[in-house]
């Protein structure tokens, strides 16, 4: 009897040690995003055509960042249309007060997010995603930004740094001082009101609704550029030709 329930627990541990393997070895094997159907078309803008005042602070592209080192081949930010526009809205309405966005992440290549999860301790990886489900950083659809003042260049205090893998990211964390908390609460009613999502974790991050229509990418942000430049240049062709359209039935209604 008692050698049946040996073997018996030895079996469901050798079951669970052989599942366990096999999703591990799954996800450090994986060398490609996981494939999706029925997605949206990628149609990723860079936010700094949108406004010159929109500032960047790409930490990824210099060796400032939880990694240590750099990991982005170019400082630019990108993220799909709509998001792009909604951003756009809350830019605008910080303006009216002499303050702006500042950008330290939008897309991110799904290799990216791999790199990131590998050299997070198991203790933090609450902070970043799991490469065998993407992020949506990998779909164009977040992003990581604060409030800066266009007088001064100067950030706006919040409670805790940017990609600070501690209490004080909280989007509701109650310590910090008033004004930090002001800021904080400031940014995130904004964005909120214009369709994104903050992050439990993180008071920076920001998701875009309707983030699950869209794939999972891996492309480079040259080639999210050029994309990006040529549908710009069809989309400017395409308003020249309907200008010319409407000239010529303004001269036609003269007539």
């Amino acid at each position: 009897m008692k050698y049946r329930k040996m073997k018996k627990y030895f079996r469901q541990f050798t079951a669970f040690a052989f599942c366990f393997i096999l999703f591990t070895t799954a996800v450090y094997a994986q060398n490609a995003p996981p494939p999706e159907k029925n997605k949206r078309e990628a149609n990723l803008v860079e936010l700094v055509t949108l406004d010159k005042t929109i500032k960047l602070d790409i930490r990824y592209a210099t060796d400032n960042n939880f990694v240590g080192r750099i990991v982005y081949a170019e400082a630019r930010a990108f993220l799909q249309k709509p998001a792009a526009k909604a951003l756009l809205r809350v830019h605008k309405k910080l303006k009216r007060e002499n303050l702006g966005l500042v950008i330290f992440d939008g897309y991110r290549p799904w290799s990216v997010t791999k790199l990131f999860w590998e050299v997070t301790p198991e203790d933090k990886r609450k902070f970043v995603a799991n490469p065998a489900k993407g992020s949506k950083h990998n779909r164009g659809c977040a992003v990581d930004l604060s409030i800066y003042d266009l007088k001064t260049g100067d950030f706006l205090e919040m409670p805790s740094g940017y990609d600070e893998f501690s209490e004080r990211a909280s989007p509701d964390y109650k310590g910090g001082t008033r004004q930090e908390r002001a800021n904080r609460d400031m940014l995130r009613k904004l964005m909120e009101a214009e369709g994104f999502i903050v992050n439990v974790n993180e008071w920076w991050h920001f998701d875009y609704k309707d983030w699950e229509k869209y794939a999972i990418y891996d492309v480079s942000f040259a080639e999210a550029g050029e994309k990006s430049e040529v549908r710009s240049q069809k989309s400017e062709i395409r308003n020249q030709k309907s200008e010319v359209r409407n000239q010529k039935s303004e001269i036609r209604n003269q007539k």
